[in-house]
């Protein structure tokens, strides 16, 4: 039994999650099963080097079957087994889904969409963030859980919930109208402040009392963009408030580390995880590929690289990934072999110290039957557990390069608040989408083989060589401050279309856009001139463009390109302003993806940024991890050519050693202690 410490308030302080090397492990669902099915599992994960399984994700109907009744029969006999076999557990509260009886007993719980409708049981996550109902008997439930496993030596991390926020972020029920008011009263105090900041003297919104607030439900035209921002916050700091509750009462029984799985991908936006980041004892992502993009394979390096700036720069863990393909995407395409051994390096090369799986045993019933696991329908005898068990091994093999930080001399500027309202209702073109603009800028970089650190404006930039602002629409004072202070210090910024506009408050910065950099790039935009689907634009530096343009005057900014045709010919579209040591670039129009590339190459190099990688289309991964004692080379092909590339050491996967040139097979990876620089 280990020493439990306490902090002042009574609450036990929390240790770090420490493992011994990387972590390789999956949800197991062993209430799925029977019990003459749990002794194979845990021979086969001893076969494969699994080693962290997260358990009780979905166990709340398990432990809890009538109100207040608790039966951990199964848990234990199910905790025991690991442990008795050397697999540590990712212990759930069990509280992502409620059992039937709780909704049937209080309907109340249930969330309710922007059109004033309740959404039902039967699926995941059907209870409202707000509800004191639903908070009362989860924690009820938490507190029996802590209580039961708190100093259990298997437990080495507490998993609160389950995705939070993944279907239930924005509930527009009663309670949560009451919610919200009281967080407009703290953040606001007075009313009058509230219509300022929303700016409700148009369309006659003006509040004279809190108690005619409600949550921006479906109206009959477009809603007031303040009110949806703030509502955008209030939800993400409520989930935020729900997994402190949760992470207070482990508190009391536990020092174990306590985390949850953030969902930093593509199709989720409604949390926005700087604020949440820092209550995290090791920051966890799950992440699927997703085949609804036109280049899946780069947005999971950018989801990883984002992973890793929530992370502070520190390791993290990805909780989950598919091992082949998934059940919820239109079209659920299969992982070619090898594919998942690349997906899972291109993720501890970005800085992941566990690579974990959802999950362990394909189910033979419910809605995910067909998403893939590590052991499949098929069973053992089959292409992917074979992967599975090689990629263990592989893990095995690198375990040395845990605790080391990736190297990145550039970074991209990140905001959810941004994400929010720049994609807002009555917008000048809904076309352009900020994840889209974050995604050109952060693929250019990728194809001219450049590390990059993904970044919170309001982030310290004076280690980077360049930094990227992509469509960054809203940003306070201070963050503005950050930006333009860096330049001024001899930094080098690219600054794209839409960003400056509006303060915090969703406000519009006077005086010509992009208002909050309009100085440090030495310009100023009269006017917005969006542009028709299809519509291109020419150039007089021989680049395409679409989407977006301005009417733009140079102020102390030079001309770089000028558009040639369109609605503004001859008005600037690309151009530099210099300072002292720095330079700040703007583009006014959306390039296409080679200019766009061929741009920043020029930046980068005059920013004198290193690329560890050769220029391709995505193809080639170059990232490198430095230790306290060696650095690491990561070098990802996800091309159908062999590939050679200078490097000398020691190379992990193949235990083999390099001698100035490293060959690395078509669809492989290489991973090389580096030798010290002489």
């Amino acid at each position: 039994m280990n020493s439990r410490a306490a902090t002042s308030d009574g609450t036990a302080s929390a240790t770090p999650f420490v493992h011994e090397g990387f972590a390789y492990g999956c949800d197991y669902n062993p209430e799925q099963w029977g019990p003459e099915v749990w002794a194979d599992d845990v021979r086969l994960m001893r076969e494969a080097g699994v080693d962290l399984v997260a358990i009780n994700i979905f166990g709340w109907s398990h432990i809890e079957p009538r109100p207040g009744e608790y039966d951990f029969t199964t848990l234990d006999t199910v905790i025991e087994l690991l442990h008795a076999n050397g697999i540590r557990v990712n212990l759930g509260t069990g509280t992502s889904s409620p059992p039937p009886w709780l909704s049937t007993l209080h309907p109340e719980i249930l969330p309710v969409t922007d059109d004033g409708t309740s959404r039902f049981p039967g699926g995941r996550q059907a209870w409202c963030p707000s509800s004191a109902v639903f908070r009362e008997h989860a924690l009820a439930l938490v507190e029996q859980v802590a209580m039961r496993y708190g100093h259990h030596p298997a437990i080495a991390l507490w998993h609160v919930s389950n995705e939070l926020g993944c279907h239930n972020a924005l509930c527009y029920c009663d309670d949560t109208a009451a919610a919200f008011r009281l967080w407009l009263q703290a953040r606001y105090g007075t009313i009058e402040a509230l219509n300022e900041a929303w700016g409700t003297s148009f369309w006659s919104q003006r509040y004279g009392q809190w108690a005619e607030i409600l949550t921006p439900r479906r109206t009959l035209s477009s809603r007031n963009p303040g009110q949806v921002l703030d509502f955008h916050r209030f939800s993400s700091a409520e989930l935020l408030d729900y997994f402190r509750r949760e992470t207070a009462v482990l508190r009391r029984h536990s020092t174990v580390a306590v985390t949850t799985n953030f969902m930093v991908t593509a199709h989720i936006r409604n949390l926005d995880y700087w604020s949440w980041a820092g209550d995290m004892d090791i920051v966890a992502n799950d992440h699927y590929l997703d085949h609804r993009l036109a280049d899946p394979t780069t947005e999971l390096a950018f989801a990883a690289d984002l992973t890793r700036g929530l992370a502070g720069g520190a390791p993290w863990l990805l909780m989950e990934q598919a091992a082949g393909a998934v059940n919820w995407q239109p079209h659920n395409l299969a992982k070619a072999p090898g594919e998942m051994t690349r997906n899972s390096l291109a993720h501890v090369a970005r800085g992941a110290d566990g690579i974990c799986f959802f999950q362990w045993r394909a189910s033979l019933q419910g809605s995910e039957k067909f998403h893939s696991a590590l052991v499949p329908h098929a069973g053992t005898d089959t292409v992917l557990w074979r992967e599975v068990v090689a990629l263990g091994a592989t893990l095995g093999r690198l375990a040395e390069v845990t605790g080391s930080r990736v190297v990145a001399d550039v970074a991209i500027l990140f905001s959810w608040e941004s994400w929010w309202s720049g994609d807002g209702e009555s917008r000048p073109s809904q076309s352009v989408r900020y994840l889209d603009q974050m995604h050109a800028a952060y693929t250019a970089l990728h194809e001219l083989g450049v590390t990059v650190d993904i970044v919170s404006p309001d982030a310290d930039l004076s280690g980077y060589r360049l930094v990227v602002a992509p469509a960054l629409y809203l940003v306070s004072d201070a963050q503005a401050e950050n930006l333009n202070a860096y330049v001024a210090s001899g930094g080098h910024a690219l600054i794209t279309f839409f960003s400056g506009i509006v303060d915090e408050d969703d406000r519009v910065r006077t005086g010509g856009y992009p208002g909050a950099f309009r100085e440090i790039l030495g310009i100023t935009v009269e006017e917005f001139s969006p542009l028709l689907p299809g519509h291109v634009l020419a150039l007089d530096s021989g680049a395409a463009a679409t989407l977006w343009a301005e009417r733009l005057r140079v102020d102390t900014a030079e001309v770089v390109a000028s558009y040639v045709d369109g609605p503004l010919p001859g008005v600037p579209a690309v151009t530099r302003n210099r300072h002292v040591g720095g330079t700040a670039w703007y583009v006014a129009t959306a390039l296409e993806a080679g200019a766009l590339r061929d741009l920043l190459r020029t930046i980068a190099q005059e920013a004198r940024v290193t690329a560890l990688g050769p220029e391709s289309a995505g193809t080639i991964e170059v990232v490198r991890r430095m230790g306290t004692t060696h650095s690491y080379l990561f070098i990802i092909n996800h091309g159908p050519d062999d590939v050679e590339l200078a490097a000398s050491g020691h190379e992990l996967v193949t235990d083999e050693s390099v001698d100035r040139i490293v060959r690395v097979p078509a669809r492989a990876v290489r991973v090389i202690r580096e030798d010290p620089a002489s």
